[in-house]
């Protein structure tokens, strides 16, 4: 082949697959934007409600008055979490921290359960660790490099503090809160997810 016919099948080669790749772009961009990670720069309005959340001296009463709920969602965790006595301190720690946080405890489950699948050690591709998938940057943000995030309280506190702070920054628009705080604004696959889970796993019948 001379060096002609080979620089003008290189051309074709390369039209074809810039061809391909403008075929493809629209059918890419949706995953692309809904596996992006969200920009890391810390808000400090937000860093100041997690230093609050943790210095919080009634950081983790055991304070529990719906028997009934307990039971029930109790019931429905069976499944994932096998030990009756974690999984009860794990739903009482869950309660509590979505009723600190104005969140409806429901809810905050259908988001462990779509983050982590109630698995207390997970950790993401991007890094992000426990039942709701808190980015470790956050413990140097608000002086704590030295918590767990592996620990149930610290977990669900943070988890619930920055979803209650992304749902007040939309103004109660939950669907947009959800993908703030998953990083995925500009997509639905990660909140209709949750919406699936909370209505067919743990929304009160």
């Amino acid at each position: 082949m001379g060096i002609s016919s080979l620089s003008n099948s290189c051309n074709n080669v390369a039209m074809k697959r810039l061809l391909l790749l403008i075929t493809l772009l629209p059918l890419l961009l949706p995953w692309a934007q809904a596996n992006a990670v969200s920009d890391p720069e810390p808000d400090a309005e937000l860093r100041q409600l997690l230093i609050n959340a943790i210095n919080d001296s009634d950081s983790f009463d055991d304070r529990f008055e719906a028997e009934v709920w307990l039971v029930d969602m109790s019931a429905r965790l069976a499944s994932r979490v096998d030990d009756p006595e974690k999984r009860i301190s794990m739903l009482k720690q869950i309660h509590y921290e979505a009723t600190r946080a104005r969140l409806f405890p429901e809810l905050v489950l259908a988001v462990i359960d779509v983050e982590s699948n109630f698995n207390r050690y997970a950790i993401s591709r991007a890094g992000a660790m426990g039942l709701m998938q808190i980015m470790p940057f956050w413990l140097d943000e608000i002086g704590k490099p030295g918590d767990n995030l592996f620990d149930l309280k610290t977990n669900l506190r943070m988890g619930c503090t920055i979803l209650r702070y992304y749902l007040d920054k939309e103004k109660g628009d939950l669907t947009r809160a959800l993908a703030r705080y998953n990083g995925s604004l500009g997509s639905h696959r990660y909140t209709k997810k949750v919406y699936y889970a909370l209505d067919n796993r743990w929304r009160k019948r």
